[in-house]
C-alpha cells in the first residue's frame, strides 16, 4: 500500500474538495460551522446526493454501484468529508448489510436489495443485541420457527439503533437449540413497515438522544427468500458483518472531526492574555492524540486494502474498533476540557459566543460512552485479540 500521494491523487483532492464545497446545500453548510448535529432527515438528504454523484458506496464492487477508488483515493475522499465535516452515512446498509450480501446474498436479493440501500430509497438497521445477549451474543432467544415457506419470529431485540426510521431490520434469530449454541442461529431480513408484529419502541439515551429502540417481535412472518445463507449459517453470517462493523467502529473520521472542534473551540478560548490554543500543554495533548490517530488510520487502511481484494475483516478488525473507539472517546474529552466550566452550561449559552459551535457535543460526549461497548464490548475483543491473533486462550 502506497500512501505517497501522486499528481493524480492531488488533483484527485482538488475535485472531490471542490464538489463537496458545491454539492453541500447551504442549511448542512451550516451545521457542519456548529460542529455537525445532524439528524436523520440531513443524513438521507446528503446520502442521496452522493448517490447521485456515484459516491455512496465507495467501497462497494463497481458492478454494485462502488467507484473503483484506490485506497489511496478511498482515503483522501475519507480526509475531505471530515474537513468539510459532511453528515456520517449510516453504517447499517452501506458498510454492512450491503456488503454481506455482496459476499453471501443469492443473486435475487442483490438484485433485490442492493440498489435501493445504493440509493438511500430503504433505510436500515441491525438487531443483534437481545435484553440477555449483549455480548454474549451466542445466547440470543429470538425465534424463528419454520412455517413452510416462511418463518415465525417472537421475541425481543435492544439497542436497535434508528429502528424508527428503518424500513428493514437484519436479525440474528434461533432456528434451532440443537447442538452448540453458535449452531442454531439463522441470519434474516425482515420488512418493519410492511410486517405484522414487529413493535418498534425509542428509547431516550443520557444524552438526550433518540438513537436506540427495543424491538419487539410477536408472530411476525419472515419470508424464507429472507434468508441470508444457509439455516443455522447465522453465526458466519455475523462474524463477517461484524467485521465489516468493528473496521467502522474503529474509523478515525469521529476523532479527527472532535480534534479539529476541540481547537475551534480553543482558538476562541480565552486564556490570560492569550487564547488556550497558545498553551503548550493544551497543544501536547491534541499533537500526542493526533499521533495516535495518524497509525490507526494507517492499520484501517491496511484492512480496507485487504477488503477491497476481496477479504472479508478479520480478527484484526477488533483491534481497530479498541483503539479507535478509545481515540474517539479522548478527542471528545479534549473538546470538553476546552470549553472548560462552560461545559455543562452549553445549552443556555446564548448565541454568538464559543458555545454556539459546540451545541451538540456535550449530547455526543455522553453518547459516544457507549463506543466501548457496542459493535461488541473492547474487552470481548480482547479476548477475540487474544485466541485468534496471540493464539492464547481468552483473558480474565
Amino acid at each position: 500500500m502506497d500512501m505517497n500521494f501522486s499528481a493524480e491523487d492531488l488533483a484527485f483532492r482538488v475535485e472531490v474538495r471542490d464538489y463537496l464545497d458545491s454539492a453541500m446545500p447551504d442549511h448542512l453548510k451550516a451545521k457542519a460551522t456548529q460542529g455537525g448535529g445532524f439528524s436523520h432527515d440531513d443524513e438521507m438528504e446528503w446520502h442521496k446526493i452522493l448517490a447521485a454523484k456515484g459516491w455512496a458506496a465507495p467501497r462497494w464492487p463497481v458492478e454494485h454501484g462502488g467507484t473503483a477508488w484506490s485506497v489511496t483515493q478511498s482515503f483522501i475522499f475519507s480526509e475531505e468529508c471530515t474537513r468539510a465535516n459532511t453528515p456520517t452515512l449510516s453504517p447499517f446498509g452501506l458498510g454492512m448489510v450491503g456488503p454481506l450480501m455482496i459476499q453471501y446474498g443469492t443473486p435475487e436479493q442483490k438484485e433485490r436489495f442492493l440498489p435501493k440501500i445504493l440509493a438511500g430509497e430503504e433505510v436500515w438497521c441491525q438487531g443483534y443485541s437481545e435484553p440477555n445477549a449483549g455480548s454474549d451474543l451466542a445466547s440470543l432467544q429470538l425465534r424463528a420457527d419454520d412455517a413452510g415457506d416462511h418463518y415465525i419470529l417472537n421475541g425481543q431485540k435492544t439497542w436497535t439503533s434508528a429502528a424508527q426510521y428503518a424500513d428493514w431490520i437484519f436479525v440474528l434469530a434461533r432456528t434451532s437449540g440443537e447442538g452448540k449454541k453458535q449452531e442454531g442461529i439463522t441470519f434474516l431480513l425482515a420488512d418493519i413497515k410492511n410486517t405484522d408484529g414487529i413493535d418498534v419502541k425509542p428509547f431516550y439515551t443520557i444524552g438526550g438522544t433518540p438513537a436506540f429502540s427495543d424491538t419487539f417481535f410477536q408472530n411476525a412472518k419472515v419470508p424464507k427468500a429472507n434468508r441470508v445463507g444457509p439455516e443455522g449459517g447465522g453465526w458466519t453470517m455475523a462474524k463477517a458483518l461484524l467485521g465489516h462493523e468493528r473496521t467502522g467502529i474503529g474509523g478515525v473520521g469521529n476523532a479527527k472531526r472532535f480534534i479539529e472542534l476541540a481547537k475551534q473551540i480553543a482558538r476562541d478560548t480565552p486564556n490570560g492574555t492569550d487564547s488556550l490554543l497558545d498553551d503548550a500543554t493544551f497543544r501536547r495533548r491534541i499533537a500526542k492524540l493526533e499521533m495516535r490517530i495518524r497509525t490507526i488510520e494507517m492499520a484501517n487502511l491496511r484492512t480496507l486494502a485487504s477488503a477491497s481484494h476481496g477479504q472479508a475483516p478479520g480478527p484484526e478488525s477488533s483491534i481497530l474498533k479498541i483503539v479507535g473507539t478509545e481515540a474517539t472517546q479522548e478527542a471528545t474529552e479534549l473538546a470538553m476540557d476546552a470549553l472548560g466550566q462552560g461545559a455543562q452550561g452549553w445549552f443556555d449559552a446564548p448565541e454568538g459566543t464559543i458555545h454556539e459551535s459546540s451545541r451538540q457535543l456535550q449530547s455526543t460526549f455522553n453518547y459516544l460512552r457507549a463506543a466501548t461497548i457496542y459493535g461488541g464490548s473492547n474487552e470481548i475483543q480482547k479476548n477475540i485479540i487474544s485466541k485468534h491473533i496471540l493464539g492464547l486462550g481468552a483473558l480474565g
